[in-house]
């Protein structure tokens, strides 16, 4: 006979732990909510097993769950996974196969497709592959993406989001109910680098929708900026472009020094969507100004505010510059492409080491793989996008 009673259990309101007897506990949080555990013991380890909440186990159920999971555990099965397959929900590992084998046939690239399996292969199942996806939480993610945190920031990045996808869908299929607290998660990791000021930007998802609507007007302002999204130039790099640093022949674009923010030239690969669009561009070129961007007066380029207002106009909440992040996004999210790469787009300092051993190989020419690919993927043309 059992210590406690229904009326007991019914009454006790003090948070804490009551045993029953034979390992059954009944546990009350300082909330004040009730559940049923079996503490059991096997090869020197010692688990609490849980076995529902009281309001929807009563205590004659909870003996008999209890005298289960005993027996359970002591002929070597594990009540918890045996559980698991009664109820049908799947493994993180068997998630992962159930996600990829929807989603493969509308991923076109096929590197994209390999390193979005292997990626969790190899970070993610070692830690993660036999835990419930209903059981995954968030200090398990975190678990998976420490150790690459700062030694593989990009890698960490993508394997989050991959982890993230899986449990989405988790919750679509009815395995769970909550997604990942990935932004508490996000503030236990170690800072990578610090960003000192925020520009708003558009999801990358909804840039290809945004550059339409703006090759649905004609002006020189819609023009520049659309430039400016396919480069990932900054504003005042744009607005003051001339037509003597575009190389139509070669598909270059190369800004001098005294122009860029570093105080470094740099130069950028011109996609074809970007030379047709300068080469409407040279429909409003005046004799007097060397401008690709010319102001109202010729002789000055557009004003930053030119391009504010059409985002202000389109009532999307960003800014010309936060562009630049959604590019960025763009990379790490959907691509496999080179982090590194992807800030010397962005013209940002990635340490002379690295960037040596980049000029050593063909930089130039997987800048413009990249390059040709976001052009692609921004104009709603992606499926001959080459993530390579």
């Amino acid at each position: 006979m059992g210590r406690l009673s229904a009326t007991s259990v019914k009454a006790t309101k003090e948070p804490g732990r009551y045993g029953d007897g034979d390992g059954l506990y009944l546990v009350v949080t300082p909330s004040g909510s009730k559940s049923w555990v079996c503490r059991v013991q096997k090869n020197g380890k010692r688990r609490d097993i849980g076995l529902g909440s009281v309001k929807k186990v009563p205590l004659a159920l909870a003996r008999e769950r209890a005298v289960k999971t005993r027996m359970q555990v002591e002929v070597g099965i594990d009540p918890v996974s045996e559980r698991r397959k009664e109820a049908g929900i799947p493994t993180f590992r068997e998630a992962v196969s159930l996600v990829f084998a929807e989603n493969k046939a509308s991923w076109k690239n096929q590197k994209h497709r390999a390193q979005w399996l292997s990626t969790l292969e190899r970070y993610a199942f070692p830690i993660i592959g036999d835990l419930s996806i209903s059981e995954l939480d968030g200090h398990h993610a975190r678990d998976v993406v420490a150790p690459i945190w700062l030694e593989k920031p990009e890698t960490a990045r993508r394997v989050r989001q991959r982890i993230g996808s899986v449990v989405d869908w988790a919750i679509g299929k009815g395995y769970r109910t909550l997604p990942l607290p990935l932004a508490a998660m996000d503030k236990s990791l170690p800072r990578i680098k610090s960003k000192p000021v925020h520009h708003a930007a558009l999801p990358y998802v909804e840039v290809p929708q945004f550059l339409s609507y703006l090759q649905g007007g004609d002006s020189i302002g819609r023009l520049a900026l659309s430039v400016l999204i396919l480069t990932a130039t900054r504003s005042g790099e744009v607005r003051g472009a001339t037509w003597d640093e575009i190389d139509f022949e070669n598909a270059l674009w190369t800004i001098p020094a005294e122009r860029m923010k570093a105080g470094r030239e740099h130069v950028i690969p011109l996609s074809p969507s970007v030379l047709a669009l300068l080469q409407k561009a040279a429909t409003y070129r005046e004799a007097r100004s060397p401008l690709v961007f010319p102001g109202q007066r010729g002789a000055k380029p557009l004003s930053d505010m030119t391009l504010t207002k059409i985002c202000r106009d389109a009532k999307i909440e960003a800014v010309p510059h936060g562009f630049r992040s959604s590019f960025r996004d763009w990379v790490a999210e959907e691509t496999t492409f080179d982090g590194d790469i992807a800030e010397m787009a962005l013209a940002h300092a990635i340490g002379n080491k690295v960037e040596a051993a980049y000029r050593r190989g063909n930089l130039l020419e997987k800048r413009r793989v990249m390059m040709n690919a976001w052009g692609d993927y921004a104009s709603g043309t992606a499926e001959n996008a080459d993530h390579a």
